[in-house]
């Protein structure tokens, strides 16, 4: 049996081992769920292996898989950098951007960017996917993203992080929270408050826990999610508090569905970075994107006062 591997069959599997679920990455991919489980079939029928561990919830790759991932990743690689080279001799800034992003970093605000960079570039095409951090890094790395943006950026030995912009971190609450009309909140008056937290494996999380650590702080944690949506959700119709990054709220404040406070002092900030490949150079067009990011001052943060 033969089966033809194009460069789309190699971004399906890499988007297979990035989101652990057939039916995330088919519809990454616009494909049906029952598509990208018969090209895994037909894969493992082809190479006389198990490249996925279904037995496991989510699957996991085997090491025929994470071999076969290897292979995709070089050659999407080297495809990226075959593009990067070929861009470089055209004149036109053209051709597509791919950038993932943290959960937190907001629609309305990356809308308002991609329609302020079409107006720039009409030649260039944005795409824009929302990941967990380390997600973000493994894309990067990888050559499934372009860019990334983070939050506590770090560099690594395939990516460089470019610390960018500071989010000044506040109290959020329901309206009719006790502490929901004061102008700032110390950090003492949190101790024993229901809080809702991010997940404990994510950067922020961290962040949050040390500096409660660090105050002398216990919150008494009822709920944790892993993106910034389900936070302000259960913050509107609850009434416990939550350390959340100012622009994430605002839409949220202006609708009367949150309140929030400065925290502090001392006062908590949250810094955003860029992350950029170190083996592969940014296209005419990435460089573009990067260097509106760097040039706004409007968009995914607001300074810190």
């Amino acid at each position: 049996m033969a089966l033809n591997l194009t460069l789309s069959h190699l971004e399906l599997f890499q988007q297979l081992a990035d989101t652990r679920s057939f039916s995330k990455a088919a519809r990454a991919r616009g494909l049906s769920q029952s598509a990208a489980s018969q090209h895994v079939q037909d894969l493992e029928s082809l190479l006389g292996v198990t490249v996925i561990d279904r037995s496991r919830r989510p699957f996991e790759l085997t090491p025929a898989g994470e071999l076969y991932l290897a292979f995709c990743q070089d050659v999407v690689l080297r495809r990226s950098g075959f593009e990067a080279a070929l861009g470089e001799l055209k004149e036109k800034t053209e051709g597509t951007v791919r950038v993932a992003a943290i959960y937190s970093v907001g629609l309305t605000e990356m809308v308002r960017l991609e329609s302020e960079f079409g107006q720039l570039y009409p030649g260039v095409r944005l795409e824009v996917s929302y990941l967990r951090p380390a997600r973000i890094y493994e894309a990067v790395a990888a050559g499934r993203a372009d860019i990334g943006i983070v939050s506590y950026p770090e560099s690594t030995a395939e990516v460089a992080a470019e610390e960018w912009r500071e989010e000044e971190m506040v109290v959020a609450m329901n309206p009719r929270h006790s502490l929901a009309r004061r102008r700032d909140i110390l950090p003492f008056e949190l101790n024993g408050l229901d809080f809702v937290a991010f997940e404990e494996d994510l950067p922020i999380r961290k962040a949050i826990d040390r500096y409660l650590r660090e105050q002398l702080v216990e919150v008494n944690v009822t709920m944790q999610f892993d993106n910034l949506a389900a936070i302000r959700e259960a913050l509107a119709v609850g009434n416990a508090v939550s350390i959340v990054p100012r622009p994430v709220t605002e839409a949220d404040v202006r609708q009367g569905r949150l309140a929030v406070a400065p925290l502090g002092p001392p006062r908590l900030v949250r810094p955003v970075g860029l992350l950029a490949p170190r083996r592969r150079p940014w296209t005419k067009a990435v460089q573009a994107f990067a260097r509106l990011l760097r040039e706004s001052e409007e968009l995914l943060a607001i300074p810190v006062s």
